[in-house]
């Protein structure tokens, strides 16, 4: 089990530096995939994946990303209410075939899962977006890797102990202190490297560790909805890790975030 999901990690992560790297449509049509199939695995836990509600979503999802890899923003808002007036057509239509909790189950899964994910591709957008991209997964990843070192060796407190027993307050701690540190470190190499940026090492370790928050919440959340329907994994897409939700479940919350965070700390980077 451990080789298998070291083994498909490393392949996982090559793929996503690949992609990344590449940048524009590579990038954006590879995360409209990998919302396509978020959106099906939460779907399929309230049954609607095979509905018109669910065939609903799947569309919203894939003219989103159009609008945003055509740069057709000034419609992405109409787009949203037509989504939300579409689904709960379909469910006056056909009712009672739909319940007013599928409705909603569909509207979070298209905003929770399509669009939070979409700023993934956003920020590959920005002005020196290849490097920016880079801080998603240092909110991610070394969040992870740090907490779950300082938790083993200093985990006393427990943080959600019916949620995730194993996390603690000190891993919580250490995961956004690390965060932060990778984070400054890497201000410091993007200012002299990339583009010279005044107190580069202190938004960067700003948006470390507020990007490092956000990962935590939203591995929670997963964990939460995965509790609350008795499963668990979202899928087997991945080997030995699950499926598309159980492995980006923390990037899902932290782009968002580091999105507006560099929006607002930086100016566009004079993009």
């Amino acid at each position: 089990m451990f080789k298998t999901r070291l083994l498909s990690g490393i392949v996982l992560v090559l793929l996503v530096i690949g992609v990344l790297y590449l940048g524009g449509y590579v990038t954006g049509v590879t995360v409209f995939l990998l919302s396509i199939g978020g959106i099906l695995e939460l779907l399929r836990i309230y049954k609607l994946h095979n509905t018109a509600i669910g065939y609903v979503t799947y569309v919203a999802t894939a003219v989103y990303y159009a609008f945003l890899m055509f740069d057709l923003n000034q419609y992405i808002m109409p787009l949203m209410l037509g989504f939300i007036l579409a689904v709960l057509s379909v469910y006056v239509i056909t009712y009672p075939k739909f319940k007013d909790t599928d409705t909603m189950a569909a509207v979070l899964a298209f905003f929770y899962v399509a669009v939070m994910m979409s700023y993934v591709y956003q920020i590959r957008e920005l002005a020196y977006g290849g490097a920016l991209v880079v801080m998603i997964f240092v909110c991610s990843w070394v969040n992870d890797t740090c907490a779950y070192c300082v938790g083993v060796t200093m985990g006393k407190h427990k943080m959600t102990p019916k949620l995730s027993p194993k996390k603690s307050v000190e891993g919580l701690i250490g995961g956004i202190a690390g965060s932060a540190i990778f984070g400054a470190l890497y201000g410091i190499f993007f200012n002299k490297n990339v583009y010279e940026l005044d107190n580069a090492a202190v938004i960067f370790a700003i948006i470390g560790a507020l990007g490092a928050v956000m990962a935590v919440i939203g591995d929670l959340t997963a964990s939460a909805i995965k509790r609350n329907n008795d499963i668990k994994d979202y899928g087997k897409l991945i080997p030995g890790h699950g499926g598309i939700l159980d492995r980006f479940d923390s990037i899902i919350f932290t782009a968002p975030i580091i999105y507006y965070c560099l929006l607002y700390m930086t100016g566009n980077l004079g993009g």
